[in-house]
């Protein structure tokens, strides 16, 4: 059986090495993304009187790219033949080209996996990684920065500083070193965006940028843009720390973030029963997820929603529902639209991959699963998501970050929906044959999938016959 040990608390995303696949002749290493310790730079945006204009005046500079019309055909093409020998999975192609099931091994060492019908790394993804190895390209003799991870995936991470990409440490007071950015310098900013302050001090310093912000990200600020017009206060369904909420919440007037619908109910309660104790709470409650001056009195009779467009879409709806349905109680029908609205911002391959996993474990079929596997970064907000699926189901699913963590002893590491880090031991069954459920995250390459399904196979063989011997 199965057992659980707790090892590590949840260590920074990139804290292991990825496996070596036998087509690649490089040995990476990770990206530890860990706090410096002292004092770093906390920017501040400029005041301005129309953030959408500022944004959009930075990104017409010549020296803002954001295109792949905005690189050669010869760095295209080198950056192609890297994401070709890097990325791909000639495995996972040939699962999605036929029953998406395939069976390697015999007897009592074989494994079949089956593989949802939408998984793994997006297009907006790809394009950011795209984009950054183009910019590692086009500028080789200059230095090269990125403000945060450009995914949540260590293996890409590792590529990109392989590729002579700095990465801006994080320090422990909360801010970055930016001091280390220098004029000529070439900036990239991750899919996840940046925050307006970051744009506006990377423009005063001088630099080169290059924009692998995600098409999905930009329309939730486009959303905002228009809430902001309406004088209206952005309820984000997001988490307050996650890059991609921050770098949202800067475009906003006022906003107030809600984790889940226990905070959305919170709030909504208050909406509707507003007392100055309830006041004073609700401030303590989310005093790190509001904007500077947040009044819920006066911040919450006209609202808008966005979110993270990594989160768990059917939450998003129905949060979304709950405000509206609270503003109708408190203001009555007749003025709903000038105090609410809403737009669709879950990006696509987000709800793809969270639909394909509730058809796989809502399929009957599933009771021949032993297990689901699911494979992304331990930082993805989009993975745990596919975690929390078939967990919330009572399905058995471990989330690893890479092939390292199938370990020869037949133990496992994996992250658990409170994000601490366990090893499981005696995980595979050594007597008889074995199936998984597998999926894996909108930032992880097929073919980091694909290493740990070797590992996988590789481990159950040597079990079986270690098991036939005795």
């Amino acid at each position: 059986t199965p057992r659980a040990i707790v090892i590590l608390p949840r260590p920074a995303a990139g804290s292991a090495s990825r496996a070596l696949r036998p087509s690649v002749s490089v040995v990476r290493r990770s990206v530890v993304m860990s706090a410096e310790t002292g004092s770093g730079t906390k920017l501040e945006a400029k005041p301005v009187a129309n953030k959408k204009q500022e944004r959009r005046r930075i990104m017409r500079s010549d020296d803002f790219l954001r295109s792949p019309s905005d690189f050669s055909e010869s760095e295209k093409a080198t950056v192609e033949r890297k994401m070709l020998s890097e990325m791909k999975s000639s495995l996972l192609d040939s699962m999605r080209s036929s029953s998406y099931e395939t069976t390697k091994g015999e007897g009592a060492g074989s494994v079949t996996f089956r593989l949802a019908k939408e998984y793994g790394m997006c297009w907006g993804a790809e394009r950011s990684i795209e984009l950054a190895l183009a910019a590692a390209e086009k500028f080789k003799d200059k230095r090269k920065h990125i403000t945060n991870e450009l995914l949540h995936n260590p293996g890409v991470n590792a590529m990109l500083e392989e590729n002579g990409i700095e990465f801006i440490e994080k320090t422990g007071d909360g801010g970055k070193r930016f001091d280390k950015v220098q004029a000529g310098d070439v900036v990239i900013l991750p899919a996840f965006g940046a925050t307006l302050a970051e744009m506006q001090h990377l423009e005063d310093v001088g630099v080169t940028t290059v924009d692998t912000t995600c098409p999905w990200v930009s329309k939730v600020w486009n959303v905002v843009d228009k809430q902001v017009a309406k004088d209206m206060t952005t309820i984000i369904h997001g988490k307050y720390a996650h890059e991609e909420a921050i770098a949202t919440a800067s475009y906003c007037k006022d906003y107030l973030m809600v984790k889940n619908m226990d905070e959305a109910e919170y709030v909504c309660r208050y909406i509707l029963d507003p007392t100055p104790e309830g006041k004073e709470d609700l401030l303590k409650k989310f005093a790190k997820a509001m904007s500077p001056g947040f009044d819920p009195d006066v911040h919450l009779k006209k609202i808008g929603i966005a979110n993270q467009t990594t989160m768990y879409k059917r939450e998003t709806a129905a949060i979304g529902k709950l405000f509206e349905v609270t503003m109708m109680t408190k203001y009555g029908p007749e003025d709903v639209t000038d105090r609410y609205a809403a737009f669709d911002t879950i990006c696509d391959a987000t709800q793809e991959r969270q639909d394909a996993i509730t058809d796989m474990i809502e399929d009957p079929a599933v009771a021949e699963l032993d297990f689901i596997l699911v494979v992304g970064g331990f930082d993805s907000s989009n993975t745990a998501h596919l975690v929390e699926i078939p967990h919330d189901k009572g399905l058995s699913v471990f989330h690893i970050n890479e092939a390292d963590c199938v370990q020869p002893d037949n133990s496992v590491k994996h992250r658990l929906l409170d994000g601490s880090i366990v090893t499981t031991e005696n995980w595979l069954p050594t007597d008889r044959p074995l199936k998984i459920g597998v999926t894996s995250g909108a930032s992880t390459p097929d073919a980091y999938v694909e290493e740990a399904l070797e590992r996988i196979v590789l481990l159950k063989s040597s079990l079986a016959a270690a098991a036939a011997a005795a």
